[in-house]
């Protein structure tokens, strides 16, 4: 003990180190004990009086409050998840759409951005899209209601009478109120085309009850009657001194009997304008990433909430899989998750590797998928059957994609006819490399 307290004393011996000298190391215990000399201080000069500062000009508070903001706002990090860049993803594509549009871009042009979030997942398709049939534009979902009304509305300039038919049976939803409704105004159109001369059935009281109730609640019924010659005019009531309004065939139209019960079976006969589904044709290189499917919440038919909870509803089927369930039970659960789903998202995996993506209704029949990969073949006789996992051929072309379980998603192999192509082969007759059309292999992409 008493060595070990003279090494510790040898070691903190005070040194003075010189003007140009190195100080000395610190000893072994982590100890410098080294001084320094004292040096006087200079005294510091005399500074100018600083300038008064001035403040800073409006631009820049609005700018600095603008910053500390988004500063405050600027949400944690949070680990990436694949619903996260789902989200992402529809966002930017809306941003880019919205920009696009503004500048004159056709759906074509637009950019499809990728996910922000390095590493993270992006959706197969970036929402679900419809075609207009009155303009062929394609738009999104969420914006088809509008686009359509703008593309009816476009259309009064063009026929107003066909388009007044189009705002009828396209945005009334209930169908026999829209039923009920042009029945009576056909009535009224074949008392006027039937008694031209009487002057009672060229005018309709508005105030009348059976008016209102069948036909005034009707989105479009007013621009109707005025397209095919009907006015608004305030009349006095027979025996009474009070006024009424109503609508007043124009004397010109009795002139044009015949345009005017072309009018009314148009009315009959017409149907709501419904866009197109975009089934968004894809083709693929070969890739082991085939099976994988991320989906935005288009293809759900659930609000936010239910979304949410999708997590907690997938830990209880875990649960409810281990429970002894009666055939009724497990059937009426099946039901409830194929209602779930509004769109189903479809790969066709051909034997050389190459991948036929669409977009379809889940209540759309099968056959709608054998007829949209027969359309894309270069060959379009070929027989073919489509096989589901475990190399099953699909049950029936005639039943719903939630009837055979290929909702939300599904990944199904292309297989040809044996018998056909041991003809081709035997024929002799040169095969080529893809099946599929040139103009769809010029477009293919890289599934990531």
């Amino acid at each position: 003990m008493r060595k070990f307290f003279q090494e510790i004393k040898a070691d903190l011996k005070f040194k003075t180190a010189g003007p140009g000298q190195k100080l000395s190391e610190p000893s072994r215990y982590g100890l410098c004990c080294s001084v320094l000399p004292r040096v006087p201080k200079e005294k510091p000069k005399a500074e100018a009086a600083p300038k008064p500062r001035q403040g800073p000009t409006d631009e820049a508070q609005m700018a600095a409050a603008a910053a500390l903001a988004r500063m405050q706002l600027k949400p944690k990090a949070k680990p990436p998840s694949s619903q996260e860049a789902i989200k992402n993803q529809v966002r930017k594509e809306l941003m880019a759409e919205a920009a696009a549009s503004e500048k004159g871009l056709s759906p074509e042009e637009k950019d499809v951005t990728s996910p922000d979030q390095e590493g993270a997942a992006a959706p197969s398709v970036s929402g679900v899209y419809f075609i207009c049939p009155l303009t062929d534009t394609v738009v999104k979902k969420d914006k088809k209601e509008k686009h359509l009304r703008e593309a009816i509305e476009a259309y009064f300039s063009v026929d107003p009478v066909a388009a007044s038919i189009m705002e009828i049976h396209t945005f009334n939803k209930d169908r026999e109120k829209v039923r009920v409704g042009v029945e009576t105004i056909a009535k009224y159109l074949d008392n006027i085309y039937l008694h031209p001369e009487e002057e009672k059935y060229r005018k309709i009281k508005l105030q009348n009850k059976v008016f209102q109730e069948r036909i005034n609640c009707l989105e479009g019924i007013h621009r109707f009657f005025q397209a095919i010659g009907f006015e608004t005019k305030t009349l006095p009531v027979p025996g009474q001194e009070t006024t009424e309004e109503y609508y007043v065939l124009n004397e010109e139209m009795l002139t044009r009997l015949e345009d005017l019960k072309d009018y009314k079976e148009q009315l009959l006969s017409s149907e709501p304008v419904r866009a197109r589904l975009d089934r968004q044709l894809c083709v693929f290189k070969p890739s082991p990433e085939a099976a994988r499917f991320e989906l935005p919440n288009d293809f759900y038919n659930l609000t936010a909430e239910e979304i949410k909870r999708e997590q907690r509803l997938r830990t209880e089927a875990v649960e409810k899989a281990s429970m002894l369930r009666t055939r009724a039970m497990r059937e009426k659960e099946e039901q409830r998750e194929m209602r779930k789903y509004n769109y189903t998202l479809v790969r066709v995996r051909f034997p050389d590797g190459y991948i036929l993506q669409g977009t379809f209704y889940a209540r759309e029949s099968v056959s709608a998928l054998y007829n949209f990969v027969r359309e894309a073949l270069r060959d379009d006789w070929l027989p073919f059957e489509l096989l589901g996992p475990g190399g099953l051929k699909l049950p029936d072309e005639n039943l719903a994609f939630n009837e055979c379980g290929l909702v939300p998603s599904a990944l199904l192999t292309l297989a040809w006819d044996a018998a056909v192509m041991a003809d081709i082969q035997a024929s002799g007759e040169e095969q080529t490399a893809s099946p599929l059309k040139p103009e769809l292999l010029s477009r293919v992409q890289t599934l990531s």
